[in-house]
């Protein structure tokens, strides 16, 4: 039999989904294990969402729609983004997929050709998916460190000397996965200087934690003047509204939009119908739980911060966005003998039941800042108090 491509054995992958299938491994054991791994909200789709699906099966909405989705939702995503990010869009300028994370490839595809010498750049730490859909679709892959003494934002002097040429492509993620990091409108600005210059750059504007910013106002660089036409705002319903699963996602730019429209037809042919009109109700109708959801988000962030703070060889900044937090590890690391945070990850879940992920599984560790490990505050109250206390334990016991 023949062997797979060199792209596909190559290919990257989101390990929080491979540690999940490790813990539940446990659980099904019997093991006890307070899971921190994946970026899910823990509550319910609401109800006035679910019912609006409820009622498009029943009004006979089960087939295909136009690959960029129904009118109605493409109407309801240019105007969240019209109140939302400062910007006109128009109804035209959506396509709608099954998530946000299409449109990561979706972007690289239209914007580099393969083996070209065409250069993505990405933030480090970040989102796996970055790497392996640049990588897979023959770009080349160029890291942008974050710096946790800089909030976990990258310096735009590092930024400068990286930006080139053959520059087609600039990943921003705020807030960010998986720091929690947040660009300032100040910050934007910088980075619209850098790129302006630069007619073949275009920008990535990973925007799906933008529901969850919690000192200020969420900041969009497609409202930096002149970036609106070069700036993909990409956006999804998985976690401002706690549909993960419906997989609806959303971007808008007038130029690219037939491009992704054909991506889409080739690709996934169109989104779920029923799920579309859900996010219709999601965007349109009553923002009290959303809300509600961000309130006891921004509760728990300041509880696992204190508490992670009180953690024997754990920093923690606080993250002014999305649900997570990085604490630096450095210095729990060298007291329980692990050698990285990967180990220390390892033994927190094996010796301690409680599942975090490391650096490693979000790129390369930054030079001179340190191990750290993710933690999602996507959990109870009772889950973080719970996990913090096995920490401490696990510190108390192991320490050297």
């Amino acid at each position: 039999m023949g062997e797979l491509s060199k792209r596909t054995r190559d290919l990257g992958t989101e390990n929080a989904f491979v540690v999940l299938g490790d813990v539940n491994q446990l659980l099904a054991k019997g093991e006890k294990i307070i899971s921190f791994c994946i970026g899910q909200p823990d509550f319910p789709t609401p109800d006035n969402i679910c019912n609006a699906a409820i009622q498009a099966i029943r009004d006979g909405h089960h087939g295909y729609t136009p690959s960029p989705g129904i009118p109605e939702i493409r109407e309801a995503v240019a105007k969240f983004y019209t109140r939302t990010r400062g910007v006109q869009v128009n109804a035209e300028d959506v396509v709608v997929g099954c998530g946000g994370k299409p449109f990561i490839g979706y972007a690289v595809l239209s914007l580099t050709d393969y083996n070209a010498g065409h250069e993505v750049i990405y933030p480090n730490p970040g989102f796996p998916i970055y790497k392996s859909q640049v990588k897979a679709h023959g770009a080349v892959p160029v890291e942008l460190n974050l710096r946790e003494s800089k909030g976990f934002v990258f310096d735009l002097d590092d930024l400068k000397s990286k930006v080139n040429g053959n520059t087609r492509l600039l990943i921003l993620c705020s807030p960010g996965n998986p720091t929690g990091g947040v660009l300032s409108k100040e910050e934007l600005a910088g980075i619209a200087d850098i790129v302006r210059p630069y007619e073949n750059l275009w920008i990535y504007s990973d925007e799906v934690y933008s529901g969850l910013v919690y000192d200020g106002e969420f900041q969009s660089i497609s409202a930096m003047p002149g970036m609106q036409e070069r700036t993909i705002i990409a956006d999804s319903a998985s976690k401002t509204f706690a549909m993960t699963g419906w997989r609806i996602g959303y971007a808008a730019n007038k130029a690219l939009a037939p491009a992704f429209t054909r991506w889409v037809t080739n690709t996934d042919s169109c989104p779920a119908h029923p799920n579309q009109w859900a996010v219709v109700e999601a965007l349109n109708g009553p923002q009290d739980k959303p809300l509600e959801m961000r309130d006891i988000f921004l509760q728990r962030r300041d509880k696992i911060v204190d508490g992670l703070n009180q953690v024997p060889g754990f920093q923690c900044l606080k993250p002014g966005g999305a649900f997570y937090v990085w604490p630096n590890v450095t210095e729990a690391c060298k007291m329980v003998g692990a050698e990285n945070s990967e180990e220390l990850r390892k033994r927190l879940l094996y010796e301690a039941g409680v599942a975090v992920l490391a650096d490693v599984h979000f790129g390369t560790p930054v030079v001179k800042d340190g191990w750290h490990i993710r933690f999602s505050y996507a959990s109870s109250f009772e889950a973080i108090e719970a996990g913090l206390q096995k920490l401490q334990d696990f510190m108390k016991k192991n320490t050297r």
